[in-house]
């Protein structure tokens, strides 16, 4: 049997971590970040693949179940899908969410995201200057705080059952609301480039507990109005959607009847928005 050359085995290489689903790869603006992607044949052919960022939910494992629940629907859409990995305790103190709010200490999560989108767009000869994104859970809280700030950078954004949610309340400030916007992350809100962004929200009918959503005096992120959304997911993510369409967005709601905190139920109807929303963008 012949052996494979220096070229041979390093393109096998690539072939085997660089596509399909991918090895984890670390952030190399920040390498306490990872990611993991599925990236489709068409972008080993050279041709142009659009992304979905899949954002983790608290456990983090998720990023794996999205990586691989996307992956037919990138093949059939040439749509890669990209999932960061923002992991717990990445300061030292035992902290789970930081990256739900966007900012962790001297952390900006929003900044890491956008530098691994373009690490990956230069390492696949894409431009990914818009992306969409999804995220479920902690990643819900992410994926609608991420719009409220970047919304020039969302073809498309769907926000899947978040524990709490920033609604878009002028006179309060960040997380419950956008009056500090500027001031916090130099970004003034821009209602106008967030109306331009079709925006999807998920969440269980019967996705009804509330012990870990619920904001008390003694908790990291309570402040005044924590939890004036409502008392459960879909009680706050029905005021999210109120708040967005006050605004001038327009929401496509999935509340599902009979379903609990369970993500992979909901990816379905994630799917079918992302096809219409990509074949309206490439009609």
């Amino acid at each position: 049997m012949q052996e494979l050359g220096t070229s041979g085995a390093a393109a096998r290489a690539r072939s085997i971590y660089d596509y399909g689903e991918t090895a984890i790869f670390a952030s190399a603006a920040d390498p306490r970040f990872h990611m993991l992607l599925y990236v489709p044949p068409a972008a080993a052919d050279g041709r142009k693949v659009d992304l979905l960022v899949a954002v983790h939910g608290t456990g983090r494992t998720s990023a794996f179940e999205f990586r691989d629940g996307f992956a037919e629907f990138g093949l059939y859409n040439d749509c890669a899908v990209l999932c960061p990995i923002f992991p717990m305790n990445v300061r030292g103190d035992g902290a789970r969410s930081g990256y739900k709010y966007m900012q962790e200490g001297d952390i900006r999560y929003d900044e890491i995201l956008l530098s691994m989108v373009a690490e990956m767009g230069g390492k696949y000869g894409q431009d990914w200057s818009k992306f969409a994104m999804f995220g479920y859970s902690g990643g819900g809280h992410f994926s609608h705080r991420f719009a409220i700030l970047h919304p020039e950078r969302l073809w498309a954004v769907s926000v899947g059952a978040p524990g709490s949610v920033t609604l878009l309340d002028p006179d309060r400030d960040w997380w419950v609301g956008v009056r500090d916007l500027a001031e916090r992350f130099g970004r003034p809100f821009d209602p106008a480039a967030l109306a331009r962004v079709p925006v999807h929200m998920v969440v269980g009918g019967a996705d009804l507990e509330t012990w870990e959503i619920t904001h008390k005096p003694e908790s990291a992120y309570y402040m005044d109005g924590a939890n004036d959304a409502g008392e459960t997911r879909p009680e706050r993510l029905r005021s999210l959607k109120a708040s967005f369409e006050a605004a001038g967005v327009k929401v496509s709601f999935d509340e599902l009847a009979g379903v609990s905190h369970d993500r992979l139920k909901c990816l379905g109807y994630v799917k079918a928005f992302l096809t219409r929303t990509l074949k309206e963008m490439r009609a």
